[in-house]
């Protein structure tokens, strides 16, 4: 399912980052990646997109196993288990059986995505149940993504973030207002998303926020998540 089974929730995203984590030296970071996954799993966030572009196939896929293995142990628990979702690589994706791929605007093109996706993996995934998302950083291009077939958006950067600097000024509340008007799927606001703007993002209409520092850098990730679980969007 898309959206959470309460559809009046927003959608969180952790998009990872391992190089940024405090603390971790270049030899522990996939460690201390997994123990962040964990806690974020564990917090009930909705969606984990794993963002090491610079690992190769191999590592990635074996990064994306152990956060699926990760994502798992949570059935026990409270909250239902986050979907895992891989940056770039469909072929990553489809071999560890995770549930979605999310698609930067130089990338692979959504439909040429969705048609490999159905030919190569027809007995290794529910389909029905795999997402594409695109990164737009126009109103043309979130309109494209949607009409192209895409599940969700990321959109922005709607704040200044060092993270998103190459993409260019941020885009404002305003435009992600005009986006998420326009687009007829999930619209989620990202670049310098905090605790504080979330709830005008909300009110400009995006279905959700995703974020590697909210996340990945809070002391109290269950207590960030169970916050903004009581934010309506």
């Amino acid at each position: 399912m898309l959206l959470p089974s309460n559809s009046r929730r927003p959608l969180l995203c952790y998009v990872t980052d391992r190089r940024s984590l405090a603390g971790a030296s270049p030899s522990q970071s996939v460690a201390a990646l997994l123990s962040a996954i964990r806690v974020a799993a564990e917090a009930g966030i909705d969606w984990i997109q794993i963002r090491e572009k610079d690992l190769s196939g191999n590592e990635l896929s074996l990064l994306t196993g152990e956060a699926l293995h990760h994502a798992a142990a949570t059935l026990d628990g409270p909250a239902a288990p986050p979907r895992i979702i891989v940056n770039d690589r469909l072929d990553v994706a489809i071999v560890t059986g995770a549930g979605g791929v999310h698609l930067g605007e130089g990338s692979l093109p959504v439909r040429e995505a969705k048609q490999l996706l159905y030919a190569l993996s027809p007995n290794r995934l529910p389909i029905d149940d795999f997402l594409v998302g695109v990164s737009c950083h126009s109103l043309e291009a979130a309109k494209a993504a949607a009409r192209d077939g895409a599940d969700y958006i990321f959109f922005g950067p709607v704040f200044a973030t060092p993270s998103k600097a190459a993409f260019g000024q941020p885009q404002g509340l305003a435009r992600l207002a005009e986006v998420s008007a326009s687009a007829s799927i999930p619209v989620l606001a990202i670049g310098g998303i905090t605790m504080e703007n979330i709830p005008s993002c909300l009110a400009a209409g995006a279905s959700g926020i995703a974020a590697i520092r909210l996340f990945q850098g809070a002391s109290g990730v269950p207590q960030v998540v169970e916050t903004l679980r009581k934010l309506t969007p």
